[in-house]
């Protein structure tokens, strides 16, 4: 049976005060995406800059990953600070350990 890889993740800017959730089955793409703005000029994450991942959970289903987003998309911001400091305590910068960072754009 072949196995899926969907991903619920954080994103934060440099100064770490804004906090982005997303969902995507492929995550180095898309943080790609994020960095380079080839979403939208005027999204959320261009706008505040947000594309330094601090967390990230895999689901083999789309709808589990779906459902966690929207999950974490409810909590108020301790909570979701808890749950990266769980895994992420310092707060690194996680893209780094997944991608070249800063990414070059696929052309």
């Amino acid at each position: 049976m072949r196995q899926y890889n969907f991903y619920t993740y954080i994103l934060t800017n440099y100064t770490k005060r804004v906090l982005y959730t997303g969902v995507t089955n492929d995550l180095e793409r898309r943080l790609q995406e994020h960095y380079y703005g080839i979403d939208q000029v005027d999204s959320f994450t261009a706008k505040y800059k947000c594309y330094h991942l601090v967390w990230y959970e895999r689901h083999q289903y789309i709808n589990h990953a779906i459902e966690r987003e929207k999950e974490i998309k409810g909590w108020v911001r301790t909570k979701k600070i808890a749950l990266i400091e769980q895994e992420n305590p310092n707060w690194h910068f996680l893209n780094k350990d997944i991608m070249e960072w800063p990414p070059k754009l696929n052309e």
